[in-house]
């Protein structure tokens, strides 16, 4: 790999994003482990804050495994319309609700061989379930993860796979699911993927986008 950040400038990179990220935490609404299952299949390609607009009638109608496996894909097409791949996520949601039922009692599993055999979850998916419902160690790697992460130097990953071994070996344990949200604010709301606001990061004197970008260096 090559102008990856030291191993002793990772603690100052974690530091720097809590100052400038205090807030960040999971920004989906969910009331239970399925929810925040449904929440973050519907979040694949669409903002979270496009999904909260149309879970809380979603969970109203339909709040359990049980209650969304007897629902008309129809109906939740409906009720999701305005996010994107909505067609092919209601159809997912339904399928996963009733795989829950007959393969789990109607329980997300805590198994991430489990999980992943469920219509519409992927690794991210996975991961972030594993995380949120159930407080194991996991990064989940999104566009933003992946951005960021290997913009900063902090992995040279060429897939997600690649960028969640990365920072699993570089990070602390006790640190994976803080840097996952720490990372995914820090995309959202200063790295953006086309004119990040390099001049207002605190990160610029560990940066290694920002010293390739201006000739500086580190």
């Amino acid at each position: 790999m090559k102008n990856i950040i030291s191993d002793n400038r990772i603690p100052e990179v974690i530091s720097t994003l809590e100052e400038m990220h205090p807030e960040a935490a999971c920004a989906l609404d969910f009331g239970t482990r399925f929810q925040l299952l449904v929440a973050v299949v519907l979040s694949a390609q669409t903002t979270d804050v496009s999904v909260n607009k149309v879970t809380p009638e979603l969970f109203a109608r339909y709040p359990t495994a049980e209650a969304m496996a007897d629902a008309d894909p129809l109906d939740v097409q409906e009720i999701i319309r305005t996010i994107g791949l909505y067609k092919n996520k209601a159809g997912n949601v339904v399928k996963l609700s009733k795989k829950l039922v007959s393969d789990h009692g109607g329980e997300v599993p805590d198994e991430f061989d489990e999980l992943v055999k469920l219509p519409g979850v992927g690794r991210k998916t996975a991961n972030v379930v594993l995380a949120e419902a159930f407080g194991k160690a996991r990064i989940a790697v999104d566009t933003h993860v992946f951005r960021v992460a290997n913009r900063i130097g902090l992995t040279d990953g060429k897939s997600p796979e690649e960028v969640e071994e990365g920072l699993m070996a570089r990070l602390p344990e006790s640190q994976w699911i803080e840097a996952h949200h720490l990372l995914i604010f820090h995309g959202r709301k200063v790295c953006h993927a086309r004119n990040p606001e390099c001049p207002k990061c605190g990160l610029k004197g560990v940066c290694r986008y920002f010293a390739e970008s201006h000739d500086s260096s580190w």
